[in-house]
């Protein structure tokens, strides 16, 4: 009952976010464009792993098919890969709003925040690609219990009785430069935003600045926080 209250206040919440985004004319900024997105994205992450996990709680037998198992993985590894790249296009969006405050309707145009969102998506896509190309060249002719709560890569490769040197280092490499590119943009901009801030002589100006980064700051947090301790 927790965990199902929690992925209902997950989803509400994150749909929520989105149809106020949507139907307010005041946030039809590239923040809030950025912010439904990632709404989106964390809608699926979520529903990628936590139904069927709820499911396993009241079935005394709990299976998967080999085709939901890929599938599952590709769902979060496509998300999860995608709200990296939007936080970092987040991070870039303060950088340039703090940074660079007279160009800022130039350099995020709608035109940019779509490109942005493209790359967010793309690189979410090559990334489950990469994942599910990997996982359904596996054989798997042993044990078939998948010692995790849902289908990781990992606990699978474990299973596995072939040769698995090849598959496990490219869903890595992919999910691994991700991350790291996400992690740079997401530092290189917030290393400029600081220095700008502390430049400011005004407080209240400082506040203000403050005030634009620190949800997203938070989230950036939690997000990495977990990835690191999974």
């Amino acid at each position: 009952m927790i965990i199902l209250c929690i992925y209902l206040v997950t989803i509400f919440g994150n749909l929520s976010t989105i149809v106020l985004i949507r139907i307010s004319s005041q946030l039809h900024h590239p923040m809030y464009f950025f912010l439904s997105h990632l709404a989106l994205a964390d809608i699926g992450y979520s529903s990628s792993v936590t139904p069927n996990m709820l499911v396993n709680f009241f079935v005394e037998k709990n299976t998967i098919s080999y085709l939901g198992c890929g599938f599952q993985l590709g769902a979060a590894a496509f998300f999860g890969g995608s709200e990296s790249l939007i936080l970092a296009a987040m991070a870039y969006d303060r950088f340039v709003a703090i940074c660079n405050p007279l160009l800022y309707s130039a350099k995020m145009s709608t035109q940019v925040c779509a490109q942005l969102l493209l790359v967010a998506y793309g690189g979410g896509f090559l990334n489950a690609f990469s994942f599910i190309i990997c996982v359904f060249s596996l054989v798997f002719c042993g044990p078939n219990v998948v010692n995790h709560f849902f289908c990781d890569f990992a606990p699978l490769l474990e299973l596995s009785c072939s040769d698995t040197s090849i598959p496990a280092v490219v869903p890595s490499f992919s999910a691994g430069s991700i991350i790291v590119v996400s992690a740079i943009v997401i530092a290189v901009s917030y290393i400029y935003i600081l220095i700008t801030i502390m430049r400011m002589h005004s407080t209240e100006g400082r506040h203000k600045a403050f005030s634009t980064c620190t949800s997203h700051l938070t989230t950036v947090t939690l997000f990495y926080g977990t990835v690191t301790f999974i």
